[in-house]
């Protein structure tokens, strides 16, 4: 069956109705003057929700892991000599 191709201005009187439609799987096509510009369709879901945390007592972070490097390992990082 054919895609039906909304036209912008039924598109923007719409928008909220077909913004419900193609969250629930359905594809619409809009276009200006019969020509197919664009598809609104839905997003990917995440499969699983995330949960924050977890790696707590997992991972040490040093005091100082901020300060600068020395010379010889930024040296080896960005390449330029001293």
């Amino acid at each position: 069956m054919p895609r039906r191709v909304y036209n912008l201005y039924e598109a923007k009187t719409s928008l909220s109705r077909l913004v419900e439609q193609a969250a629930q799987g359905e594809e619409i096509v809009i276009g200006k003057n019969g020509k197919p510009m664009a598809r609104l369709v839905p997003l990917d879901r995440p499969t699983q929700q995330r949960v924050p945390g977890g790696w707590e007592g997992k991972v040490w972070i040093s005091e100082d892991f901020d300060e600068a490097l020395p010379p010889e390992i930024e040296e080896a990082f960005t390449g330029r000599g001293r």
